[in-house]
């Protein structure tokens, strides 16, 4: 007798008492046996004990084999009892109707007792089977949410100790200049703003929607990241640009992209979408539309999406914002040049996209302001003194600060331990010392 029979409750449906008897007597010992003479009284019993296996007669009065069959299969609490047919019949169509309904086995009447005892084995085991593993896979499908979940936390620590160490880089190349402090931010506001108005208006849907939106507002606060080399002469002039010092200015793509390529190679491919994502934002920024951008003059849709959702987004905080050759524009006049630039400067789709939407860049933090939480959120762990803001306050000399960026570029060419997350902090650390000395002592 096998443990399933021993402790299994069985319950017998035929309105034949003899067989009734049999069947009982041969699973003698199998744990609790019930006998019943009709479907109807089988499901009123069913309401208090639910059984491990049913033996159902087929030809029965009033409620046939075939119809309870049906009935149980119909309720969720009873629709995994295992359903044994007991027939006597020769029609071998109730037999097969049977186990398309969901019968397991059958039994044909009258019946062996041993044979019937070890079918009944069988049946109970395979039940018992059953049950493990639908609790193992549970047991697994929870222990993979819990797996998943720990993932999710240390690939969230990773991310923001990258936004971290990322958001201390833009903010010492801020702090170059005064005048354009928050241009990071808000483009980074703009740009979410503008690309949640491209997939409402279905203008590359696909391709926005295939982008993990964090990592490209992230990656797009890099997109000035070489103007660490642009000296201050030509950065803070007042005045235009000779074309000498512009030839200078746009230089800055191009040093940007080779810097974040050198990052780019020290890490695994898997790891390697934000810096893509941020070399792209970098490197293509100035092109324009129409081919007379730099540093390529690459025209139209040649030009990375991520640099044509940022040249709008750039622009326009130029336009509004102070600068030490103008004053800010009107936020109309701002809008009206951005329309202008349509099929010229700007991308004509993106741009019919920014006039839909253009009252929402006037709103302080806009339906965006998430974005701006977030990331700024990612600096949690950064050192409070790596000119977060009023960097101009530590400036002591143009001395210090010529000083403190030769050292920075340093570090900066250097940032290829980046991927080995035990020198963050040591990088954290190295840039405090770099600050403090020039800025602060």
């Amino acid at each position: 007798m096998t443990a399933e029979l021993g402790n299994a409750r069985i319950m017998i449906v035929d309105d034949a008492v003899t067989n009734l008897r049999l069947a009982k007597s041969a699973l003698s010992g199998a744990g609790d046996v019930f006998t019943v003479t009709s479907a109807e009284r089988m499901f009123e019993l069913m309401d208090t004990a639910l059984p491990h296996l049913i033996l159902l007669d087929i030809n029965m009065p009033g409620m046939n084999g075939i119809e309870a069959l049906k009935a149980l299969k119909s309720k969720p609490d009873t629709a995994d009892v295992p359903v044994i047919f007991l027939t006597g019949l020769t029609d071998t169509g109730h037999e097969v109707e049977g186990l398309r309904l969901g019968a397991v086995d059958y039994i044909a009447k009258p019946f062996e007792p041993e044979l019937l005892r070890a079918r009944v084995g069988i049946h109970l085991t395979m039940r018992s089977q059953r049950i493990k593993l639908e609790t193992q896979s549970q047991e697994l499908e929870r222990f993979n949410r819990n797996l998943q979940a720990m993932v999710a936390e240390e690939a969230g620590k990773v991310v923001r100790l990258q936004g971290a160490v990322f958001s201390t880089v833009v903010d010492l190349v801020e702090s170059r200049d005064d005048i354009t402090g928050g241009h990071v931010t808000r483009t980074m506001n703009f740009l979410k703003l503008l690309m949640d108005g491209a997939v409402e208006s279905g203008v590359y849907s696909d391709e926005i929607g295939a982008w993990d939106q964090e990592i490209i507002l992230q990656s797009s606060m890099l997109h000035d990241v070489g103007k660490i080399s642009i000296s201050d002469a030509i950065l803070k002039k007042p005045g235009s640009l000779t074309p000498q010092e512009f030839e200078e200015m746009k230089l800055h793509t191009t040093f940007g992209a080779a810097v974040l390529d050198k990052i780019s190679a020290t890490l695994p491919e898997e790891d390697a979408q934000f810096m893509r994502h941020a070399r792209i934002f970098a490197e293509t920024h100035h092109e324009k539309w129409n081919g007379s951008g730099y540093p390529f003059g690459i025209p139209g849709a040649e030009i990375p999406l991520q640099g044509r959702l940022m040249a709008v987004c750039d622009v326009y905080d130029a336009l509004i914002s102070k600068r030490p050759y103008k004053d800010p524009f009107p936020v109309e006049k701002a809008e009206r040049i951005i329309i202008e630039g349509a099929g010229s400067h700007f991308d004509p789709n993106l741009v019919g996209v920014f006039a839909k939407i253009c009252h929402r860049f006037r709103e302080p933090g806009g339906s965006a302001g998430w974005a701006v939480r977030k990331v700024l959120s990612w600096r949690a762990g950064t050192p409070v003194a790596l000119c977060g803001g009023g960097t101009t306050d530590y400036a002591r000399s143009p001395e210090h600060v010529h000083t403190f960026i030769f050292n920075f570029k340093y570090l900066l060419l250097q940032i290829n331990l980046f991927n080995s997350f035990q020198y963050y902090w040591h990088i954290f650390h190295l840039l405090n010392n770099i600050f403090y000395q020039y800025f602060v002592e």
